[in-house]
């Protein structure tokens, strides 16, 4: 996230920092990299580093339709980054725990804080894999979706659902009101109205997908679910992933679609999974529809303006290029 929470004061943090983990923190730095979390570099007072995430949870649409059900669901999420580190996968940035064998916290009533390792590395700022990372991501996806059934049972299920349809079927049954949540509600609404036939298209597109999908079976695995560069972390000693808070059992496609645009043939050898283009085809539809639930959500409620916000506000408005993609499909 690019601007700093208006509503969580660092010593609060500081505070949930020393009496879950024992975390004495000399000094935190607040990281605007990355979606969906903050994020804060910290400093114990004996040199110790550690990367710590504070999560809105009336902003992770994935996980549920409520402040307990998304706390629930970000638990149970992080509980499998652990339980695939515990499982012999070093390369999985997993949280840590605290002193009551936790991976989170609640900060107030709307916000949950973790603390993870801190990972010397670097990670691409635009997502984008080069050749040698799109290969070593496929090795490590290859060991997460064959991990044993020990470590599936402890995820979620992502499955063939749409992240945040429900929030985007009621933005537009609503675009005959004002929104009045802030000052880009109705430059939202408007945008949003222009292209509601393209949405509805879509989502009638990914229905079906999903339907092609369903119909041939297929297994489902522990899936990372956002496979981008910028959560894959090079290191000296290998490349890390990072950012778990999407791991869910799925089809394989949901990883794969990010990273399989050449050299796919290494996953197929380690699991022996035939790429699916229609599931391809469904995760990589569903993320769009996804982005937009996701920047539409915060502009129907309570906001201020911010460089998140006018970013936000931005993506509604060209959103219908998405379309473009899809004619083959559609026309």
């Amino acid at each position: 996230m690019r601007d700093l929470p208006e509503d969580i004061e660092e010593s609060a943090i500081a505070g949930e920092l020393a009496e879950g983990w024992g975390f004495e923190a000399e000094s935190l730095e607040y990281a605007a990299v990355g979606a969906g979390s903050y994020h804060w570099l910290a400093r114990a007072r004996d040199g110790t580093r550690g990367f710590v995430t504070v999560d809105d949870l009336d902003g992770k649409l994935w996980l549920g339709d409520t402040r307990a059900s998304v706390l629930e669901g970000l638990e149970r999420a992080f509980d499998t980054a652990r339980a695939l580190r515990d499982h012999g996968l070093p390369f999985v940035a997993a949280p840590i725990a605290t002193s009551r064998g936790k991976t989170l916290r609640p900060l107030g009533a709307r916000h949950a804080v973790a603390l993870f390792p801190f990972v010397d590395g670097e990670a691409s700022s635009h997502g984008e894999h080069s050749a040698a990372g799109r290969a070593a991501v496929l090795e490590l996806l290859a060991r997460v979706h064959e991990a044993g059934s020990a470590v599936a049972s402890r995820a979620s299920t992502a499955g063939l659902q749409i992240t945040g349809r429900r929030q985007l079927e009621a933005a537009l049954n609503e675009l005959d009101r004002p929104w009045a949540g802030g000052p880009f509600s109705e430059p939202a609404r408007e945008a949003l109205a222009r292209q509601a036939s393209v949405v509805a298209e879509l989502l009638a597109l990914a229905d079906r997908f999903a339907a092609d999908v369903t119909s041939r079976g297929g297994e489902w695995v522990i899936t990372h679910g956002e496979t981008h560069a910028g959560n894959v972390m090079r290191t000296a000693d290998g490349y890390v992933l990072i950012d778990w808070d999407t791991v869910a059992l799925a089809p394989p496609e949901r990883d794969l679609w990010m990273v399989a645009t050449d050299g796919v043939e290494t996953y197929t050898r380690a699991t022996g999974h035939d790429l699916d283009d229609v599931a391809v085809d469904f995760f990589t539809l569903t993320w769009d529809l996804k982005d937009l639930a996701e920047y539409l959500h915060p502009l129907r409620r309570r906001h201020r303006p911010s460089k998140d916000t006018a970013f936000a506000v931005e993506f509604v408005r060209t959103f219908s290029s998405t379309r473009d993609r899809w004619a083959s499909f559609l026309d």
